[in-house]
């Protein structure tokens, strides 16, 4: 049975509920700004302060201070938070991962401290360093619990198990379940999630990272996909009584339209993870249309990304329409012919070059 701490909120007090910031103070500080954040709202951090972005030991601090500052902010636990439990469960798997993921806390810590991997023997010794330079970050992280319930709402960072008694979820699927949106739950309020990017359950519709709310199946997934998609952003759900609403900041640069642009190809959706196996059907100047080996759905697959039958990675099948004057930033501009964007209410696809500068 997992942790869940209970909670009777105020009802005339913003919520705002964030997740995944993965390691980007920055934008997470941005965020906060955006949404006007005082200690008079309650804030949710739903997992995910570490890994992927550059710099998980301040987003920590700066976390902890938030939560030191008020008794409205509650964090939960999320799978990148607890990555330092395969070091002291002794899993030598970590040590690649170490290897291959620069951004992350464990390397941070390395770092801080002139050490790096390769002057640790075993695991052992390489717990030991933790526990004795950073055992209180780590206490720290340990210490959030799993998922928080209030009236309305079960916040917890990948899910709940389809069974009676949610509550009995295993640790192991509340922090690392995949597709939490497509599996259902039985619980009798709403649940919301970070974890799983939106933009994966998007393959057939317009792509977006903006949050989806879902009143009937009871789910509000929050994942922007920050840090690991190049279009990505960092959400925010915003809830004022009975009003739910969302926004967002990301790392593009915005640009101003100078060329209308009406799409009339109809064309929607996103290539994402894993579904990047493609059989090519009919090849065009800058786009290709592919079956979707997987998925088995056509996608137009911009030319650039092909390789040996398999989509390079997740990408935008969406092509937009814009009018001169528009602002709206750039994801992609390298390729030839039509430029990625996102718009001013978050839709991410394609348009041609000549609608920008």
């Amino acid at each position: 049975m997992i942790e869940v701490r209970k909670l009777k909120l105020e009802k005339n007090r913003r919520m705002i509920i964030t997740s995944d910031i993965h390691a980007n103070l920055p934008l997470f500080q941005q965020l906060l700004e955006k949404v006007n954040y005082t200690t008079e709202d309650y804030l949710f951090i739903n997992g995910d302060l570490c890994e992927k972005g550059p710099d998980s030991l301040s987003t920590v601090a700066f976390a902890r201070k938030l939560s030191a500052e008020s008794d409205r902010v509650f964090i939960t636990k999320g799978n990148c938070d607890v990555v330092h439990d395969y070091v002291f469960n002794h899993v030598e798997g970590i040590k690649n991962y170490m290897q291959q993921r620069k951004n992350s806390i464990l390397n941070e810590m390395l770092d801080r401290q002139g050490k790096t991997l390769d002057e640790f023997a075993t695991l052992q010794e390489l717990g030991a360093f933790y526990r004795i330079h950073f055992g209180n970050v780590l206490d720290w992280l340990d210490s959030l619990p799993i998922a928080y319930e209030t009236e309305d709402f079960i916040i917890i960072h990948a899910g709940v198990e389809d069974i009676p008694n949610w509550r009995e979820t295993s640790r192991e699927f509340a922090l690392y379940a995949q597709a939490f949106y497509e599996k259902g739950h039985q619980a009798d309020k709403t649940v919301i999630v970070g974890h799983w990017p939106v933009v994966n359950y998007r393959a057939k519709t317009v792509s977006s990272n903006c949050p989806i709310i879902d009143r009937e199946k009871r789910v509000i997934a929050l994942d922007g996909g920050n840090q690991i998609k190049r279009d990505g952003q960092l959400n925010a759900l915003i809830i004022d009584g009975q009003d739910i609403t969302y926004t967002y900041v990301d790392e593009l640069i915005e640009k101003v339209i100078v060329r209308s642009h009406v799409d009339e190809t109809g064309r929607v959706g996103t290539v994402t993870y894993p579904n990047y196996e493609l059989r090519i059907l009919q090849k065009e100047d800058y786009f290709t249309l592919c079956e979707n080996v997987n998925l088995g759905i056509e996608q137009w697959i911009k030319n650039e990304f092909i390789h040996e039958g398999n989509c390079k990675n997740d990408l935008s099948t969406t092509f937009l329409s814009v009018e001169k004057g528009e602002t709206v930033s750039v994801a992609d501009d390298r390729n030839e012919g039509y430029t990625l964007v996102k718009s001013s209410i978050g839709e991410v696809g394609w348009i041609p070059k000549d609608c920008l500068l």
